[in-house]
């Protein structure tokens, strides 16, 4: 088994605005916009070094969307920043009318997306985000897992035309990747080879299904783990050749078991490769106030419940 190391905690928006600094730097083309949430979506730096490439918008989410959409027409590049629940719920209908529609080159960027945005509640916990993005046609959907990732991906999806949801998270997490492992939108990345079952992870859980793998192997139950990063368009290659040899999968994600990765997973075993799938997910539920740690345990979101579902999944091969 190839060990990951924990390079230090880091919060994923960091790695989102550290490579908005860096596109500042690279692409003339890049502008930000911000919902009055500059801190929060970590965008400073890249505004001290291009205030007139950066728009202040306010607490007019809609607003932001809509003057995102206008400026691709001008040939810019539009990364809009805010909180995820604010990204998509409450700017649904302006992303499908002005973005996706037309398909619009808007880079719309989500921080503090899960229940791992903490304290603040289930009025800021969205975890319907990524069902309501991959609906809609032509929209590619990004959930990267560590500060190394993200930053490769804010990069990435500059270079990609289309319309782009990246999410991202709130609390500092392990930081495993290393900056040359690269990003490829819709490439998931095998992390660990194995022959009993297939974890498929995606952004805070993927280190949980690395660390549910290592205690697994130890119990003799080689898992393989991959990490799908880019949820729309899925990499159906990577995830019908583990099956494959596997016989069996379970899937981990912060986000609803409804409309999220996981299900996606299973219409496409069920064309492809029938085979018994379990879901590491929220089930039915908003979420609740509380520490990241407690929240990810309360609601089954950690290596504990991977493992647990692990067990169940391989009974019924």
């Amino acid at each position: 088994m190839k060990q990951y190391t924990n390079q230090g905690s880091n919060d994923t928006r960091s790695g989102f605005g550290d490579g908005l600094t860096e596109l500042g730097r690279t692409n003339p083309n890049v502008v930000a916009l911000c919902a009055d949430l500059i801190g929060s979506l970590k965008m400073q730096n890249f505004i001290d070094e291009n205030p007139e490439r950066f728009f202040q918008i306010g607490i007019a989410e809609a607003n932001m969307i809509g003057i995102a959409a206008g400026l691709t027409i001008g040939g810019k590049i539009p990364f809009t920043g805010t909180f995820a629940n604010f990204s998509t719920g409450r700017v649904y209908d302006q992303i499908r009318q002005s973005i996706a529609y037309s398909g619009k080159n808007v880079k719309i960027c989500a921080s503090h997306a899960g229940v791992t945005l903490g304290e603040d509640g289930a009025t800021h916990q969205i975890l319907e985000d990524i069902g309501m993005m991959k609906m809609l046609p032509g929209m590619t959907v990004i959930n990267p897992c560590d500060y190394n990732q993200t930053k490769a991906a804010t990069i990435a999806i500059a270079d990609f035309n289309g319309p782009v949801y990246l999410r991202f998270g709130r609390p500092k997490v392990p930081n495993f990747t290393t900056p040359e492992t690269g990003f490829e939108v819709g490439k998931g990345i095998l992390l660990n080879p194995g022959t009993d079952v297939t974890i498929i992870a995606t952004g805070h859980l993927v280190w949980e299904a690395l660390k549910a793998s290592e205690e697994l192997e130890r119990e003799g139950i080689y898992a393989e783990v991959i990490n799908i990063h880019t949820i729309k368009p899925l990499d159906e290659d990577i995830i019908l050749k583990s099956v494959q040899k596997t016989g069996c999968l379970v899937s981990a994600e912060e986000h609803n078991y409804l409309g999220g990765m996981g299900e996606s997973i299973a219409g496409l075993l069920a064309l492809k490769s029938p085979c018994p799938i379990e879901f590491v997910a929220t089930q039915d539920t908003f979420g609740e106030s509380g520490t990241p740690a407690q929240l990810m345990s309360k609601y089954g979101l950690d290596k504990k419940a991977i493992m647990a579902k692990v067990t169940s999944v391989l009974k019924r091969k």
